[in-house]
């Protein structure tokens, strides 16, 4: 006699629906264990359906894979940000933004004045009790680990998390021309004298076992913004090694990229160069292919 797997189609479809919107495997996880499913088949049917959700993704990309057969594993669709040839500044949510720099490979844009000196240091005056030691994504397990590559501290705002928050966030999305429910919650960071970010990319790498659980909330990141909410003394550029291109860290400003495929032929290998004196804090934005966690 066959006994009923406790994993019922309503209890699959509700997984499922979590996953779509975005919900973490493990708190998904959590809630099958919670809701009287082995562990073990909890762990192996939600496996499959984040394998099933990111078959979905790939193939919401292939009319782009077709076209270009470098991007399989990744979308060839980045945002395009607003920019000015004449003059270089574009006014969004009442700012005069101006347009610093640009290059066309790497994809890279320095805008001026995307934030105001207040909002930078509210954003700090908030973030600073919440900091915790910076952490990246194991590629192994899809989870977090500590790396020696990466020193600063650091906390994450839930998306919309203020009205200040909500504000700089739709900001984004404007300027980038990228939607608001496609970014990442903003993250902050904190480097001492000595901290740094080595040399690194932001797309996650999809041959690696970790990557799973990361690409089935919100798929692959397709572009980076780092904007900076206070001018260090000294020290702290981010640096592109592979074009020879350092941005100088100062309050207010950002450095957007993007890159249209995990690849290192992008070109956005980039790196948080040391503090020399003082601190440096900045707010990251990441954006991804598609709805990601708040």
């Amino acid at each position: 006699m066959t006994v009923p797997s406790p994993f019922t189609d309503e209890l699959r479809q509700w997984a499922v629906n979590e996953i779509a919107a975005g919900s973490g495997p493990d708190q998904v996880l959590r809630e099958l264990i919670a809701r009287g499913i082995p562990e073990e088949l909890a762990v192996d049917e939600l496996t499959r359906l984040l394998e099933s959700r990111l078959s979905q993704l790939k193939q919401q990309r292939a009319p782009a894979a077709e076209t270009d057969p470098s991007s399989d594993d990744s979308p060839n669709t980045v945002p395009q940000p607003l920019t000015a040839d004449s003059p270089n500044t574009i006014r969004v949510d009442g700012r005069e933004i101006s347009v610093l720099l640009q290059l066309k490979h790497p994809r890279v844009i320095v805008f001026g004045n995307l934030l105001g000196q207040d909002e930078c240091d509210k954003l700090v005056a908030l973030a600073r009790p919440r900091i915790t030691a910076s952490s990246v994504i194991d590629m192994q397990s899809g989870g977090n680990k500590q790396d020696e590559g990466r020193t600063s501290s650091g906390m994450a705002f839930r998306r919309g998390e203020t009205k200040l928050i909500e504000r700089i966030e739709r900001r984004i999305a404007a300027l980038l021309q990228w939607p608001y429910e496609n970014g990442e919650a903003l993250q902050i960071l904190r480097y001492a004298v000595g901290q740094e970010y080595k040399p690194h990319y932001d797309y996650v790498d999809p041959t690696q076992p970790g990557a799973l659980p990361f690409l089935a909330r919100g798929g692959q990141r397709v572009a980076s913004l780092v904007m900076y909410l206070n001018t260090p003394p000294r020290g702290g550029a981010t640096n592109f090694p592979d074009v020879g291109l350092e941005v100088a860290a100062v309050k207010g400003n950002a450095v957007f990229f993007s890159y249209d495929k995990a690849d290192p032929s992008t070109g956005t290998l980039h790196g948080g160069m040391p503090v020399m004196a003082g601190e440096k804090w900045v707010a990251t934005k990441w954006l991804r292919v598609s709805r990601t966690d708040p």
